[in-house]
């Protein structure tokens, strides 16, 4: 990166992106124009630091590109939105090879082709320490945007896509070992269920969240913006065979993961009862009234005692 300089890189960066559909002006200007038929844009970013949020031993540039880029888009589809565009902004140690950063914006780029999203521009500086600053894009397509603040009594609560996975591969990675090989690649490169939010949007969702810090503790979110309790039934909560098998290899609780990993990037949300759900998404609990003398926290889990926070905790 010392020899390539800023200048560089990004012309070296832009020259591998293609200029997709809705981009009115793409990479190489000041800024780029993306169309928002809607004329309302769905917006998030999220950064990554290398040591907190990956290892670059334990995962390559690529897979690091598709990880950053699937936290914003499945922010967006957490909104019932579908992804238009990106921008990324890098803070890159001068020693760090120009091939590293090339593969990375070659992961960000191929996770936003599936969802028809384009990478449009960006930043480059130097920083003694790598981050990945990842901000996308969304359009509506006219509906309402689905928040956490519109959960109802009575609800049910459904979710779409992994859950624990990710966190069973981190496990694995931190014991020293990279096998089984499908969860350690869902912690590296997650797969989060675009469609499903804009088609949860579509049948009615009350409220929705992208499960990356953990299933209660994002619930927990949905809860408190809504003023009401989740309880969530264990029984429709049973962890997947690979966890079974990696949790019994180290003597944990592949429920924990379940409740509390994050990274695998699902979609939860709360419907009205009756509603026929999407495609993919399973029931796991209701949504009912918060009652004056109950403790936090106020997502339920009757039957299982989670230990710490129930998820991810930024500072803490």
């Amino acid at each position: 990166m010392g020899d390539i300089g800023e200048f560089g890189l990004i012309e070296a960066i832009r020259r591998r992106l293609p200029v997709g559909q809705g981009v009115l002006v793409g990479p190489g200007d000041d800024a780029a124009v993306v169309a928002a038929p809607d004329a309302r844009v769905v917006v998030t970013t999220d950064v990554l630091v290398d040591g907190v949020h990956f290892r670059r031993d334990w995962s390559a540039p690529d897979d690091i590109g598709h990880r950053a880029a699937a936290a914003s888009l499945a922010d967006v589809a957490a909104m019932g939105a579908r992804p238009t565009a990106l921008v990324v902004g890098l803070a890159v140690p001068p020693d760090l090879p120009t091939a590293w950063v090339l593969r990375l914006a070659d992961g960000v780029r191929d996770e936003a082709a599936v969802v028809g999203a384009s990478l449009v521009g960006g930043d480059v500086v130097r920083g003694e320490q790598l981050s990945v600053s990842v901000a996308a894009l969304g359009d509506l397509a006219g509906r309402d945007p689905v928040t956490r603040a519109g959960g109802q009594v009575g609800d049910v609560v459904a979710v779409c896509g992994r859950l624990g996975w990710a966190q069973a591969g981190l496990t694995v990675l931190r014991r020293g070992f990279a096998s089984p090989r499908v969860v350690v690649a869902a912690h590296r490169r997650p797969e989060p269920p675009y469609p499903a939010g804009p088609a949860a949007a579509v049948a009615g969702a009350t409220a929705m969240i992208d499960v990356s810090d953990g299933l209660i503790a994002d619930l927990e979110h949905v809860a408190r913006a809504s003023g009401v309790q989740i309880r969530l039934d264990l029984a429709s909560l049973t962890p997947d065979g690979p966890l079974l098998e990696v949790a019994s290899a180290f003597g944990l609780d592949a429920v924990d993961w379940v409740l509390t990993g994050g990274d695998d990037h699902a979609l939860a949300a709360t419907f009205p009862s009756g509603v026929d759900l999407p495609d993919g998404f399973r029931l796991i609990g209701a949504v009912t009234a918060t009652e004056e003398t109950s403790a936090e926290p106020r997502v339920l889990v009757p039957g299982h005692a989670v230990s710490g926070t129930g998820g991810h905790r930024h500072f803490g």
